[in-house]
């Protein structure tokens, strides 16, 4: 016999509170509330930036709670670059690069550990320049 009272795991076996652990924990925040913030900035804006299958096959590796924050943005007409990408979201928050730059790659860190090896990969193929670094991989450039 199951226990009803039991928190439903996700396919992928992180659920959302697990998730924003994971993001504090990474990113030495004090606080879960400020795990969240950088998770809801972060995802909202790679939200703005996929689309296509890569987004997707993300929102349905992610909790239910972050694939909504993900999906519910509507993706820019042009994507930015990674470095462009952190400019934007200091500029919508007021906060320093270096701060928005850990905060994205906290998040990354653990949306890449969702989303697997794989769809990472594919996800950086279909982004401009920069994100690698953000999600913690080498810059792979081809050569002439």
């Amino acid at each position: 016999m199951s226990d009803q009272h039991a928190p439903l795991q996700h396919p992928y076996g992180m659920a959302y509170e697990q998730m924003l652990e994971k993001v504090r924990y990474e990113g030495a925040y004090p606080t879960r509330e400020r795990a969240e913030e950088a998770v809801r900035l972060v995802l909202a804006g790679l939200g703005r930036q996929l689309t296509g299958d890569g987004r997707v096959e993300l929102a349905a590796r992610l909790p239910f709670e972050a694939a909504r924050i993900l999906t519910a943005q509507i993706p820019d007409a042009q994507p930015l670059t990674g470095w462009a990408f952190v400019k934007d979201l200091a500029a919508r928050t007021g906060a320093g690069l270096a701060a928005t730059r850990w905060d994205t790659g906290s998040v990354f860190s653990a949306v890449a550990a969702l989303a697997g090896p794989d769809l990472i990969t594919r996800i950086l193929h279909q982004l401009p320049s920069g994100y690698a670094l953000l999600f913690g991989r080498a810059e792979l450039t081809p050569t002439a």
